[in-house]
């Protein structure tokens, strides 16, 4: 599922919060806030996207995600991987551990994650 950058803003606060009204997704972003009709159009098409569903209370609507933030992010690194590593996850690993400025505690706690994941495929 592609999202706009609008829409992928509204399933950040929407995945941080788990449900809420409009109004407290629109409590999530930082000053100066989007009008209430802009956050409203986006929260729509991400109904109609089937991104996300609601239980109505009368005239107001409770927002909730129906697609995991893991599943989404899954999906982008995996796009982000095959387009610009050549599918390569060892390319993109040289990449992310060269050009982001990890700290040495930072890169240790990666190596571990990577010796967990090895014991694990092992067994």
């Amino acid at each position: 599922m592609e999202l706009t950058k609008a829409e992928e803003q509204v399933m950040h606060y929407l995945w941080n919060i788990e449900k809420g009204f409009l109004k407290d997704i629109i409590e999530q972003y930082p000053e100066p806030k989007p009008a209430y009709t802009t956050v409203s159009t986006v929260v729509r098409v991400l109904v109609k996207k089937k991104a996300i569903a609601y239980n109505s209370y009368g005239k107001v609507n409770e927002y909730y995600p129906l697609i995991k933030k893991s599943a989404y992010s899954k999906k982008h690194v995996s796009n982000l991987v095959q387009n610009f590593f050549d599918n390569s996850p060892g390319q993109f690993a040289s990449f992310f551990t060269k050009e982001s400025n990890l700290s040495v505690s930072e890169l240790e706690e990666l190596k571990a994650l990577i010796d967990e994941q090895i014991s694990e495929k092992k067994k």
